[in-house]
């Protein structure tokens, strides 16, 4: 399957759907999980970058019902992954975390488990509980990157080092886990050659999956206030469109892509807001990559 020749990089989606011959969609899950105190990530609203749901009272099985439904009913869906999104997902007991994880997985339609976390907040009895799952589903662990750069980490206080990523990573291979990494482009102080080297530390892990943001900045993050003062400058869309490129460029052809742009909806969102319409940016992408005759994994290695 080169999905390579077919999309100029490894579109995650499409590999799905191919696999289990129709749709497949992640519903996003918050359920309860706080972030750890060494955690103030500039960047991040009070909703941990998740939806808020379980604030609104809505049960952890309920957000996956409600989920599954809509996707059903606008989307065709037919396969579906638990996604645990808000907030750190692995910051609780591990008798808590078995019965959380557990709760969403009620049907045969369901085929994975998605757990969005820090790499402060992990050990290997929370990866061994993790990988109990995989005889049945897919199974990723996704960690909290953002920039290869320590002083770039410091400055929008994630809490935790790059080191730390890699030693997560090392305890989350052999064990029938896929790992994949967030990384955000245009952090405050990060050139583009930064943001270069950020690529070719990641190409150089063995990491199964990246998930490629834009910053933007949500209300209510003490990056707003920065931003207000006019100390951060943001991507304008082309500039975003042509660096993500580079960045793909540079990544291995077998790394799958499962995000390359961020979005929010308007009431959270203050700039850019050419960040509100997904499709338009990542058509975009897909057109330099077209124009440029260029692919994933063009300078790798």
């Amino acid at each position: 399957m080169n999905l390579i020749d077919e999309f100029h990089y490894m579109n995650y989606n499409r590999y799905l759907r191919k696999q289990f011959g129709g749709r497949v969609f992640r519903i996003s899950l918050d359920a309860g999980f706080r972030c750890p105190k060494q955690a103030q990530c500039t960047y991040c609203d009070d909703e941990g970058s998740g939806n808020g749901a379980l604030k609104k009272n809505i049960s952890l099985r309920e957000q996956m019902e409600r989920g599954m439904q809509a996707y059903r009913t606008f989307y065709k869906a037919e396969k579906f992954i638990a996604y645990f999104q808000s907030y750190t997902n692995t910051l609780m007991p591990i008798d808590k975390l078995k019965q959380l994880y557990d709760t969403p997985l009620f049907d045969d339609t369901i085929i994975g488990l998605d757990i969005a976390t820090r790499p402060d907040c992990i050990d290997e009895s929370k990866i061994d509980l993790i990988a109990r799952y995989t005889d049945r589903y897919i199974v990723w662990i996704e960690y909290g990157l953002q920039s290869a750069h320590n002083r770039t980490l410091e400055r929008v206080k994630r809490g935790h080092t790059v080191e730390q990523t890699v030693d997560a990573i090392a305890m989350t291979k052999n064990k029938g886990i896929k790992i994949g990494l967030h990384v955000i482009l245009g952090l405050p102080g990060e050139t583009y050659d930064d943001m270069m080297a950020t690529a070719d530390f990641v190409a150089r892990l063995d990491i199964d999956g990246i998930k490629i943001h834009m910053l933007h900045i949500v209300r209510g993050s003490a990056m707003e206030q920065e931003y207000s003062r006019g100390e951060i400058t943001l991507f304008e869309r082309n500039e975003y469109v042509k660096t993500v490129c580079d960045f793909l460029e540079r990544l291995p052809k077998n790394m799958f892509i499962q995000r390359l742009t961020g979005e929010r909806t308007s009431d959270k969102l203050v700039a850019p807001l050419w960040c509100m319409q997904k499709a338009p940016v990542i058509q975009a992408i897909n057109n330099e990559l077209i124009n440029r005759k260029s692919y994933q994994g063009r300078l790798f290695g």
